[in-house]
């Protein structure tokens, strides 16, 4: 009996330890009501990534381990000394100091969104044409090159 007990006890932790969520901390502005509209648009895959599940609210990454990860509800950029490119209808700015790890910050959107890439396992460009679709649902108001 008491190692029945024993086991009854431990099979949530086991469970928990089996669980695919990925931890992210949420953004400021996560419950922004553009966030929402991101967050149900994203493709279950990207650049051969599966989606994956996380713990907090306007978040989402894929592959495993994680290659990718996309946070919603950032303070919105309007001015910034980063390189700024487009794809597909949505301007981002790149921060590219933690290679290979690049992390791409949309500019001109309420509310801002960051999506970080490993470049070793995922093409930066197929991953923006995949989830810019979804963040295109944010507020635009100002292009790289106003």
């Amino acid at each position: 009996m008491k190692i029945l007990r024993i086991l009854a006890l431990a099979l949530p932790l086991v469970l928990t330890g089996c669980s695919a969520t990925v931890v992210l901390p949420p953004a400021p502005l996560a419950n922004d009501p553009g966030c929402a509209e991101v967050i149900v648009r994203l493709p279950s895959e990207t650049d051969g990534q599966a989606k994956r599940t996380t713990n907090s609210q306007s978040t989402a990454a894929w592959g495993s381990p994680v290659a990718i990860t996309l946070t919603c509800g950032l303070e919105p950029v309007m001015v910034s000394a980063l390189p700024c490119i487009t794809a597909g209808d949505v301007d981002w700015l790149v921060d590219d100091s933690d290679q290979p790890n690049y992390t791409f910050i949309t500019f001109g959107r309420t509310p801002a969104t960051a999506i970080t890439i490993d470049s070793t396992r995922s093409s930066g460009a197929n991953v923006l044409d995949d989830l810019g679709q979804a963040v295109q649902f944010t507020k635009s108001t100002k292009n790289c090159f106003d």
